[in-house]
């Protein structure tokens, strides 16, 4: 295996030394004397290379199989130069000497095409070159040139389309990455077509000035070197320069044809006949009516009959043969569209259902906001899949799909995100501006609206794209709509994570556990507590963001505490404490805690307000609502003042009032994390910012 491997780079390896031998030999043609068979041999590869050139441009099924083709385009365009200044070297140098001073070839296609008299020749080559520059090279630039740039405009939409498809489910990211990949290939081949036409288009100039050079030239050389008549020299240098002319026309022709063939392929599959026989006889009325011209024309004095003749009979033919071709296709796809409809019929009676299904997260932008944000952010799916990947990462279950709308009943310049179809949040965007977080801090020296950013309610600035510079160099950091969006929409999700862990996901996450943990869930589901149960500890964890990537850890606590508690509030607060060691490692920061505490006098505020039963557990929480508003007012005050800092904490309270003050705290400070004494594990640093008292 290892051999074939080596074997195959050393082929590769060859093949490119080879390539790079054949250019170089191809430049050295343009300032080293060739003698004629080599300037034969070469005149016959280029002819060759361009009939190649026109069968592969015929057969492939779409323009992007050959993309390669500017590159081609431009090696045998250099060709043909190099070799029309070796032979011109040749004709000034040896024209003397007869017609076959430049070769056989050159002498052939001169007898050939001329029929001896240079006259015809120059007139040939005049149509030739008319036929190559003004029809077919000007008409293939102009294809090129249009389809470069309607492809350019279509890559937004397509590439929101791709990542639509992306976010939907229909294509997987490999899939994703295939397409994109073909359409930058075929952005760069319509552009590089566009530019590669120019080729054509110069080396028919140039044809017109090489074959001037030879004739005036070669004539004075063979006057005032050779002795020669006006007469006579006219004569050998003109159909040496004709022939000349025509034989690096011709295989331009042909390119010129491949190119124009290519680029008007257009969106069209299938091989050139295909796309053209196909599509013209697939009319069986025109084909009679061309018929029964080509019968009129044959019977009409004076033009030959049977050329026209035949051709109508043929006509006639095709347009009798193809109605029976197509009935044939016609009952096969009637038993198709027959099977199909049934299946649709029965999709039907199940559409109801379909219609109840709501997104599990939307994004509902508003159409000026969508036109702004995706196509102008052509990533804009791929950075919610990165998203989604890392919540999944970040607390152990897959984020549903967020599914992109466009809405006209959303509010001009808004966006608005819906978990199970319902409005969480509803905000406006400022289209072609930057917004600056400011906080409680200095303001940029630029005008600006200033509002509250979305995601966490601190002030912001809205500013126009001409200050970014400014802002920049302020120490201030510019967010376009896009990062705001996404940000506002993580933020949502991480205070919707219990609504969106469904009962099929949690099922999912056991099935993916070990066989021994199965097990334990056998033990304990439904005998000690249900599936409903176990998802509602699940919830209450992800309520406060405690990440339940570590599934079996959570189980084994659950299984220690059901034997004895069975209410899912007591259940998770177990959990809590047996997961210390992950809520303290991910709440810290740099390996280090930092803690506000409750303060003695609201722990005992709160210990008082606990009713418990004859059992000691906790069954009723009554406070007095002028203490809890007094609580809020000074756990905002204090804990306003350490976000300033802009560093994580945590607030600490006793065991018992710790689900208590967490209700409390997450009215007014979703994100901030509130742990008991218990839930604090060994060896963690803490650093004390205070109390709230």
């Amino acid at each position: 295996m290892t051999d074939i491997s080596l074997s195959a780079t050393e082929a590769r390896s060859r093949r490119d030394i080879g390539f790079a031998i054949g250019v170089v030999c191809i430049l050295g043609v343009l300032f080293l004397p060739i003698p004629p068979l080599l300037i034969d041999i070469g005149l016959a590869l280029s002819m060759a290379l361009s009939v190649l050139i026109l069968m592969v441009a015929l057969w492939i099924s779409k323009p992007l199989e050959f993309s390669s083709f500017p590159t081609i385009l431009l090696i045998a365009t250099m060709l043909r130069l190099a070799l029309g200044v070796a032979s011109t070297r040749l004709i000034l140098s040896h024209g003397a000497d007869g017609v076959h001073a430049a070769g056989a070839v050159i002498a052939g296609f001169s007898q050939l095409v001329m029929s001896g008299d240079f006259v015809i020749g120059i007139v040939v080559f005049a149509i030739l070159i008319t036929v190559n520059f003004l029809v077919i090279t000007k008409g293939a630039t102009r294809i090129a040139e249009v389809g470069a740039r309607f492809t350019l405009d279509a890559i937004p939409g397509k590439q929101m389309a791709i990542d639509a498809d992306l976010n939907a489910g229909l294509i997987n990211d490999k899939e994703a990455q295939t397409r994109r990949s073909e359409l930058e290939e075929e952005s760069s081949f319509f552009g590089s077509m566009d530019g590669a036409s120019k080729f054509v288009r110069g080396e028919a100039v140039a044809s017109l000035i090489t074959i001037a050079v030879n004739i005036f030239g070669g004539i004075i050389i063979g006057v005032t070197r050779h002795g020669l008549a006006i007469g006579d020299a006219a004569d050998i240098y003109t159909r040496l320069s004709v022939g000349d002319g025509l034989v690096s026309q011709i295989p331009a022709l042909i390119v010129s044809l491949a190119a124009g063939l290519l680029v008007s392929k257009g969106g069209t599959r299938g091989s050139a006949e295909k796309a053209v026989l196909g599509q013209l006889g697939a009319y069986p009325r025109a084909l009679f009516v061309s018929s029964g011209l080509m019968f009129a024309m044959a019977i009409v004095p004076g033009l030959p009959m049977i050329p026209f003749a035949f051709l109508g009979g043929v006509m006639a033919f095709v347009g009798y043969a193809i109605p029976k071709q197509l009935a044939k296709e016609r009952e096969a796809k009637e038993a198709k569209e027959k099977a199909e409809s049934e299946r649709k019929a029965q999709e039907v009676k199940e559409s109801v259902k379909e219609q109840l299904k709501t997104a599990e997260v939307e994004l509902c932008l508003d159409k000026q906001l969508a036109g702004h944000v995706l196509r102008a952010n052509a990533e804009f799916g791929q950075r919610i899949a990165k998203m989604r990947r890392k919540f999944a990462q970040r607390y152990g279950f897959v984020v549903p799909d967020i599914r992109i709308t466009e809405s006209l009943n959303t509010p001009p310049k808004h966006y608005q995100l819906k978990i199970h179809g319902t409005v969480v949040s509803s905000q406006e965007m400022r289209i072609g501006e930057l917004l600056v977080v400011t906080g409680d801090g200095n303001k940029p020296d630029v005008p600006g609206d200033e509002v509250r950013e979305p995601a966490f309610g601190m002030k912001a600035m809205w500013i126009a794209e001409a200050y970014t510079g400014e802002v920049r160099r302020e120490g201030f950091t510019p967010v376009d709509n896009a990062t705001v969006i996404l940000t506002h929409m993580s933020e949502v999700i991480a205070n919707n994570l219990p609504q969106l862990l469904s009962y099929k996901d949690m099922r999912l996450l056991l099935d993916r556990l070990d066989p021994e943990y199965k097990r334990l869930i056998e033990d304990i589901c439904p005998a000690q507590i249900s599936y409903s149960g176990l998802q509602a500890v699940l919830k209450l964890l992800l309520s406060e963001r405690v990440s339940i990537r570590n599934l079996h850890l959570i189980l084994e606590a659950i299984a220690e505490i059901v034997p004895h508690a069975r209410r899912s509030e007591q259940v998770a607060e177990h959990v809590r404490m047996r997961m210390a060691q992950q809520i303290c490692g991910d709440l810290a920061d740099g390996g280090v805690l930092r803690v506000l505490r409750l303060g003695s006098k609201w722990d005992l505020t709160f210990h008082q307000s606990l009713k418990r039963d004859a059992k000691g557990e906790v069954v009723e929480f009554d406070i007095d609502p002028r203490l809890v508003e007094q609580f809020g007012t000074e756990a905002s005050a204090v804990v306003r003042d350490h976000m300033k800092e802009g560093q994580p904490f945590v607030l600490v309270s006793a065991p018992d009032a710790r689900p208590y003050v967490r209700m409390i705290i997450e009215r007014m400070f979703p994100s901030l994390p509130v742990l008991s004494h218990v839930e604090i594990a060994r060896g963690v640093e803490i650093k004390s910012l205070g109390s709230v008292s």
